[in-house]
C-alpha cells in the first residue's frame, strides 16, 4: 500500500467528474462538436451567402442560420432520443426529451463522457445535414415552407437513418454497416433529400438558372476553409475517445481532401483549359464527403486512392452526365448536392467496403473479424466476410435512398397544403428584399461586374454551380466525349 502513488488533485474523481468519465475524452468531444458547429455557423452561412447571386445572399445565409437553431430546439426535445434512445422499431427510437439533469449526467451510449456531451455532438451533425439540403433549394424556396420543412424532415427522415445506422440498436448497425462519421447518415441523406426536395419545389427563374454568378468568391472561400478545417472535428470526434484512431481519421481526412481537390482542378485544366477556384471547392467537398464513412478504418494509401476517385467520378457525373441528361437537368439543384454529397457519399460507402482494414475496424468497433473490407477478405482468407461487408454497404445505400425519396416527397406534399413551396415569380425577381426586407450589400446591381460588359478572358467556368462548365477559355462550346 505504501508504494501507491496518489493521483494529482485535478485527476481525482468528484461529484462533477465521476470515475467513469474521462476528462480528456470529454474535452476533445466538446471541442470536436464545436468544430462541427463552426462548419455551419458561420461556415456554410458565409459559403452559401457568397456563392449565390447578390439578391439571394441574405436568404441563403438565413436558411442556414434558421436550420441550425430549429434543429437544436427539436433535437433536445425529441430528436436525439428518437435517433439514439430506446428502440421503438428496428429503424426508429422512442421520442423523449433530453433535458433532464438525471439523464444528461448519465454515461452516453458510447464513450467515457456524459449524455450531455453526446447530445451536443450529435446535434451539430443533424444540423449540418439540414443545411446541406438547403444548398439544393437556394434561390427560390419559400422561407415559410423551409420553416416547416426543417423540423418535419429532422423528425421523419433523419432520425430513421441515424437510428438504423448509428444507434447500437439499429438494424443496419447490428448487421455491421461501416459509416465512420456520416457518409450515409449525413451526406447521402442530404444529397438525395436535397435533390428530391428540389424536384418538388421547382426551379429558379430561367435567367437565374442560366446565369447565377457568386457575389463574393473570397467570402465563399472563407466558408469553404471553415468547412475543411472543421472536418477535423467531424471525423476526428467519432471514435469518441482521444486515440490513435482519431489521429488517423484526421490525417486521412485531409489527405483525401487535398488529393480530391487537386484531381478536380487537373481535370478542369485538361478539359476546360482554365483552373477554377469554384471547381476546386467542389473537389474539396467531394473529398471530405467520400472519406467520411471510412476515415479511421482505412490506411493512408487508401485515403489517397479515395481522393482520386472522389475528385474524378463526381466531376464526371456533374460535368458530363448531368449536362447530357434531360432528367437531371429538369431538377434545379442549385449547389449540385446530388453530385457533391449523394454521389460522393455513395462512392465513399462502396470504397469503404473495399478498403476497410480489419485491424483498424477492431480499434474502432472492438470486433476484429466482423468488419472486413473485400480486398482484405481476399488477402486473409475471409472472402465471405468481405463479400458480406460490400453487400451491407450497398444495402445501406439503397435504404438511405429509399427512406429519403419517400419521406422527403411526403413532407413536401404535406407542406404544399399549408404554404407554397416556391416563392412567387415576382418575389424571385427581387430576392432578399421581397423575402426579408433586407439586402446584403448597399451597392447597385447583382455584384457581377461583367453583367453588362464583356471581357477577353471570359467568365468563370462555374457561374452556375449546378450547371457546371460549358465553355472553354475562348468562349466556344466544348464537346466532351
Amino acid at each position: 500500500m505504501s508504494n501507491l502513488v496518489q493521483l494529482p488533485s485535478n485527476l481525482l474523481p468528484s461529484d462533477a467528474s465521476p470515475e467513469w468519465m474521462n476528462k480528456a475524452d470529454n474535452a476533445w468531444q466538446l471541442t470536436a462538436a464545436t468544430l462541427v458547429g463552426l462548419q455551419s455557423v458561420p461556415g456554410l452561412i458565409i459559403l452559401y451567402g457568397g456563392a449565390v447571386k447578390k439578391k439571394w445572399a441574405v436568404n441563403s445565409a438565413f436558411m442556414s442560420l434558421y436550420a441550425f437553431a430549429c434543429v437544436f430546439f427539436c433535437w433536445v426535445i425529441w430528436g436525439y432520443r428518437m435517433s439514439f434512445g430506446d428502440k421503438l422499431f428496428p429503424f426508429w427510437g422512442k421520442p423523449a426529451v433530453a433535458l433532464d439533469e438525471v439523464y444528461l449526467f448519465k454515461p452516453a451510449f458510447l464513450g467515457a463522457f456524459p449524455n450531455a456531451t453526446m447530445v451536443y455532438f450529435q446535434c451539430v451533425f443533424a444540423a449540418i445535414t439540414l443545411i446541406l439540403i438547403a444548398g439544393a433549394l437556394l434561390g427560390r424556396m419559400n422561407f415559410y415552407a423551409w420553416m416547416l420543412f426543417v423540423p418535419l424532415w429532422l423528425t421523419f427522415s433523419y432520425t430513421f437513418t441515424a437510428f438504423s445506422i448509428w444507434s447500437t440498436n439499429g438494424f443496419l448497425s447490428k448487421m455491421g454497416i461501416i459509416d465512420y462519421s456520416g457518409g450515409y447518415v449525413i451526406h447521402l441523406s442530404s444529397g438525395v433529400a436535397g435533390f428530391t426536395a428540389a424536384y418538388w419545389v421547382g426551379p429558379r427563374l430561367n435567367k437565374d438558372r442560366e446565369r447565377f454568378p457568386p457575389n463574393n468568391i473570397l467570402l465563399m472561400l472563407a466558408g469553404a476553409g471553415l468547412l475543411w478545417m472543421g472536418w477535423t472535428g467531424f471525423n476526428g470526434g467519432d471514435p469518441y475517445t482521444v486515440s490513435m484512431d482519431a489521429s488517423l481519421a484526421v490525417l486521412n481526412t485531409h489527405a483525401c481532401t487535398a488529393t480530391s481537390l487537386l484531381t478536380w482542378v487537373i481535370l478542369d485544366v485538361i478539359f476546360f483549359r482554365k483552373p477554377s477556384v469554384i471547381g476546386a471547392v467542389q473537389g474539396m467537398i467531394t473529398g471530405l464527403v467520400c472519406i467520411t464513412p471510412a476515415a479511421g478504418v482505412v490506411q493512408g494509401w487508401a485515403a489517397l486512392i479515395m481522393g482520386v476517385f472522389s475528385g474524378s467520378i463526381p466531376w464526371f457525373t456533374m460535368m458530363v452526365i448531368h449536362k447530357r441528361s434531360k432528367l437531371l437537368q429538369k431538377v434545379d439543384d442549385t449547389m449540385a448536392v446530388l453530385h457533391t454529397h449523394a454521389i460522393a457519399g455513395s462512392l465513399g460507402g462502396i470504397l469503404t467496403g473495399l478498403f476497410a482494414e480489419p485491424r483498424l475496424n477492431y480499434l474502432f468497433y472492438g470486433n476484429y473479424n466482423k468488419y472486413v473490407g473485400l480486398f482484405y477478405g481476399f488477402q486473409s482468407n475471409l472472402v465471405k466476410n468481405g463479400v458480406r461487408q460490400i453487400l451491407i454497404q450497398l444495402l445501406g445505400i439503397l435504404f438511405v435512398v429509399f427512406v429519403n425519396v419517400i419521406s422527403t416527397s411526403l413532407i413536401c406534399l404535406l407542406i404544399r397544403f399549408v404554404v407554397p413551396l416556391r416563392m412567387s415569380e415576382e418575389d424571385m425577381e427581387i430576392g432578399d428584399e421581397a423575402a426579408h426586407g433586407e439586402e446584403a450589400y448597399a451597392i447597385w446591381g447583382q455584384g457581377d461586374k461583367l453583367e453588362n460588359s464583356s471581357s477577353k478572358y471570359g467568365s468563370s467556368l462555374y457561374d452556375d454551380v449546378e450547371a457546371g462548365a460549358t465553355k472553354n477559355k475562348r468562349g466556344g462550346q466544348l464537346e466532351m466525349m
